[in-house]
């Protein structure tokens, strides 16, 4: 892996990264540059309207994209983390629209993948986490599918997934509806 200083002005600087993730690689960017979000948005042919997955290491990253959680939303959430569980959250009022697409909420996660949580340690924030793959088709599993996927339009940190045979889960941490098993 590059080092902290060189990923960190990579990704402030607007660059978008394919690395390894707990179920597949994933396309991640600074999710606070619109500049970064869009150019990931156009790679991936992922229409904005949908919204995006934002990993961190350590909820503190989370808590400028997310509005305050109760203590009894927090005790749910850490329930489920670190791990392959994505909970959709009221997205702070700062939140950028790319990020949430149409939805008043904004998709997290606190990973217990290694490779992506020392990623987000290293960068100092938190990460955009879509699968690497362009929009509907398969997830990108290798450092060599990312290339032969995405060439040198992103910058590809090769590793292994953390061989997960699905994505994380996805539920709504107001209702407790489960909307991707």
């Amino acid at each position: 892996m590059t080092t902290a200083r060189a990923l960190q002005h990579f990704l402030r600087s607007g660059g978008v990264i394919a690395y390894p993730t707990e179920s597949c690689f994933g396309l991640g960017c600074d999710p606070t540059n619109p500049l970064a979000i869009r150019r990931l948005l156009r790679i991936k042919g992922r229409p904005q309207r949908k919204g995006l997955i934002v990993v961190a290491n350590q909820f503190s990253q989370l808590r400028r994209l997310i509005s305050p959680v109760t203590p009894e939303q927090k005790r749910r959430m850490f329930e489920r983390w670190p791990g392959p569980h994505t909970w959709l959250a009221p997205a702070a009022k700062r939140c950028p629209a790319l990020l949430r697409g149409r939805h008043s909420s904004l998709a997290v996660r606190v990973t217990a993948n290694p490779f992506a949580a020392q990623l987000c340690r290293k960068a100092g924030m938190a990460l955009v986490s879509t699968s690497a793959n362009h929009n509907g088709r398969v997830p990108a599993k290798t450092t060599r599918d990312c290339y032969r996927l995405f060439g040198h339009s992103v910058k590809v940190l090769p590793g292994k997934t953390g061989g997960a045979s699905k994505p994380s889960t996805i539920q709504d941490l107001l209702t407790g509806k489960i909307l991707r098993p």
